[in-house]
C-alpha cells in the first residue's frame, strides 16, 4: 500500500526522508520504503508519526480526510 499521505505531510512539515527517519530511529532507506509502499509500516511508527504530525491514524494512512477529529 501507498501511503501518500506520508509524503505530503513531511513536505508540508518541510522535512526531509533523513529527518523522519531520525525522529524514527530508523535508516532514511527505510523510511523511504515506507513512504513509497515497498515495505510495511509499523503501527509503531504510524502512532509516532500521527502524533508527531498532530493528525488521526486514520488520516494518516489515508481512511480518513479529517485531520483531527477532535477539533
Amino acid at each position: 500500500m501507498h501511503f501518500q499521505r506520508l509524503e505530503d505531510l513531511r513536505i508540508d512539515f518541510d522535512l526531509t526522508q533523513q529527518q523522519v527517519a531520525d525522529i524514527l530511529y530508523c535508516k532514511r532507506e527505510v523510511y523511504r520504503r515506507y513512504e513509497k509502499g515497498t515495505r510495511e509500516l509499523p503501527l509503531s511508527y504510524a502512532i509516532a508519526l500521527a502524533k508527531y504530525y498532530n493528525v488521526s491514524l486514520d488520516y494518516l494512512v489515508g481512511l480518513s480526510n479529517v485531520k483531527n477529529p477532535q477539533k
